[in-house]
């Protein structure tokens, strides 16, 4: 890790069918030097077993995302093929936007803006293209607005975007 790398703690919202892509997400980030801790839910086969013999309830779960998302100084969202119809990631988003945290879009290679969630496309800080630089950017806190191919976007061109 580069000297003066500061951690950040995320949360990644993202559909199930994209958990690799949240390990893809962390490695690439790690592999340029950054220090990123994610408290997201991973549907690992464990956690899957551990929720079918147990059968836990959706109060359950959501008091357990509010702690993880409360943890978290920023909020990631990958946008895939189907996030948008996703209501547990449309939830972990209004809890975001409840808590004040930072929620960045990040497009998934293919994803496009159809995919957005509706809570990402009312709360979102940003919303950028798959790249170290974009990302930390947006983590960080730059507003630049981008298209899944990474053109930028002004707020003009899209009522999806949030100013």
């Amino acid at each position: 890790m580069p000297t003066g790398s500061k951690r950040r703690h995320v949360f990644i919202s993202h559909h199930h069918q994209d958990d690799a892509k949240v390990t893809e997400l962390t490695n690439l980030l790690a592999g340029n030097g950054h220090d990123i801790r994610n408290s997201s839910v991973r549907l690992k086969p464990e956690n899957q077993r551990r929720m079918d013999e147990k059968r836990v309830s959706d109060a359950t779960i959501a008091r357990i995302l509010r702690m993880k998302i409360s943890w978290a100084g920023t909020v990631v969202v990958l946008i895939g093929k189907d996030t948008h119809t996703r209501p547990w990631v449309n939830w972990e988003i209004d809890k975001a936007n409840e808590q004040g945290k930072r929620i960045v879009g990040v497009f998934l290679r293919g994803g496009t803006e159809a995919d957005i969630p509706p809570s990402l496309a009312k709360y979102s800080s940003t919303i950028v293209k798959w790249n170290t630089a974009s990302i930390m950017g947006a983590i960080d806190g730059a507003t630049t607005y981008q298209t899944p191919a990474g053109a930028l976007r002004s707020s003009s061109q899209s009522d999806t975007y949030k100013c």
